[in-house]
């Protein structure tokens, strides 16, 4: 009995180191009620996600990129929308390889009508008005937006909303970084609003406006990457209540709340913060403009 006993010790060994190798013990356990075969998918057993072009890091990964995809290649599972992407993905049971990423412009996501994505991610955040044509989930981040100028010039020694009232101010069109210019810093100048985040920072590198308004780690790429002058002004701080990225889904989408389901997971064990710490360590280091 003791030499059976050993050997089956031996052999449920064995299947442990198997399991291991294989990863299968750090499969995640299943989301109760959302079995994938029962999610409500735009293409079965399929994971299609939808994010802009191109694709800037800190959100997504640099330098790799894959046709048609310019800057970032959605797929490598680099930069913070990537990974927790594909996160939220390993909680549903989709591997990477089920993961499908198609090319929607930033206005579009949050029109009404259907959409050709399951859910949608490209540093949307969630308005009132928005989510009364489309779904948002759960936060994946705290947003604060950030002011970018060029070194040497007046408004890279403001200190503060109010010393930003004379200079001449742009964004992207349709953003909330827009809409905070307009609604807290109210320029003098009526600020300018560009189709794309591109147009607003060659704006800014051809003198035609003094600042662009981004998200912060968005800032950090900008002066790291496009505007070899380019500096960090500030941050702001949050005006009515904390702003928040979500993923897009069409109205009334089931999907949505397992998305939840697998977003509150990923906060609760540590991986938000974990990527939050991998791709967007930077965001913070930068001074608050009161």
């Amino acid at each position: 009995m003791r030499t059976a006993f050993f050997g089956l010790a031996l052999t449920t060994f064995a299947l442990a180191l198997t399991a291991s190798a294989t990863g299968s013990p750090s499969t995640p356990a299943a989301i109760p009620g959302c079995a994938k075969a029962g999610l409500n998918l735009l293409n079965e057993g399929q994971l299609t996600l939808g994010t802009d072009n191109p694709a800037f890091p800190p959100w997504w990964g640099g330098g790799e990129t894959r046709k048609p995809w310019k800057i970032s290649n959605p797929y490598s599972g680099k930069g913070y929308e990537s990974a927790v992407a594909y996160a939220v993905a390993g909680q549903l049971g989709f591997s990477k390889g089920q993961v499908e990423w198609t090319h929607v412009p930033f206005a579009q996501s949050y029109r009404p009508g259907d959409k050709k994505f399951d859910f949608y991610m490209a540093q949307v955040s969630y308005t009132p008005a928005r989510d009364k044509v489309v779904d948002f989930s759960n936060a994946y981040y705290f947003v604060n937006q950030a002011l970018v100028g060029r070194e040497g010039t007046p408004i890279a020694s403001a200190k503060s909303i109010a010393a930003l009232k004379p200079y001449r101010l742009g964004a992207q069109l349709g953003t909330t970084s827009y809409q905070y210019i307009v609604d807290h810093i109210r320029p003098d100048e009526r600020p300018l609003a560009y189709r794309s985040n591109d147009l607003a920072v060659q704006a800014l590198k051809n003198g035609r406006i003094d600042g662009i308004v981004v998200d912060l780690p968005t800032a950090f790429f900008v002066t790291a990457v496009q505007v070899e002058d380019g500096v960090i002004v500030g941050q702001f701080p949050n005006r009515g209540g904390r702003e928040r990225f979500g993923m897009v889904f069409e109205q009334g989408n089931p999907l949505r709340r397992c998305v939840n389901k697998a977003l509150n997971r990923l906060w609760a064990n540590g991986t938000i913060k974990r990527l939050q710490q991998t791709w967007l360590a930077k965001a913070g280091g930068a001074p608050v403009l009161g």
